[in-house]
């Protein structure tokens, strides 16, 4: 499964979610599935390096 794939999944359970602690939880992930969607992104771009700084 793509991080865009499993984004998209997030946003459908989250859609989905009644329960106030389940989609707490779901927009956690759903945050840090973007940001690592977004981190991704950068390094393809080169905006960041990929190598670790040591």
């Amino acid at each position: 499964m793509t991080i865009e794939q499993h984004i998209e999944e997030l946003r459908a359970e989250l859609r989905n979610s009644v329960d106030i602690d389940e989609r707490r939880k779901i927009e956690g992930e759903l945050v840090l599935a973007q940001a690592e969607c977004e981190v991704i992104w950068a390094e393809q771009d080169g905006r960041v390096s990929a190598e670790p700084p040591f």
